[in-house]
């Protein structure tokens, strides 16, 4: 999608503080943090929000998770714990149509979130 921020982020035409990548994601600092750790991992393979999966994408989203866990220890908040969020259109909170996983902690996370 040529006007999507994050498939640019992924082509690298935009800038990103680019935490992790391998073949399938990246993860980058959320540039409005909502906690200490803020990160974003965003799958390489555009898809706009949660209700376009496919069958076909159930590996790339354990692989997701996966890369949640391996940051959350990266970032030393597994200890203590996190929250791993992902939007789904604007009633949900969603602002960017390419799913992503917000990966939250370092600090005490309320319930209700908002």
């Amino acid at each position: 999608m040529e006007d999507c921020l994050f498939c640019k982020i992924v082509s690298g035409d935009v800038e990103s503080d680019i935490l992790y990548e391998d073949e399938q994601v990246i993860a980058f600092q959320d540039i409005k943090p909502q906690a200490p750790v803020h990160l974003l991992i965003v799958p390489k393979k555009h898809i706009s929000t949660l209700l376009d999966l496919k069958e076909e994408d159930n590996n790339l989203v354990g692989h997701i998770y996966q890369v949640a866990n391996k940051l959350a220890q990266q970032m030393e908040i597994a200890k203590d714990g996190f929250r791993v969020v992902s939007n789904c259109k604007e009633a949900g909170g969603q602002t960017v149509f390419h799913i992503h996983y917000h990966l939250l902690g370092g600090r005490n996370l309320q319930w209700p979130p908002g």
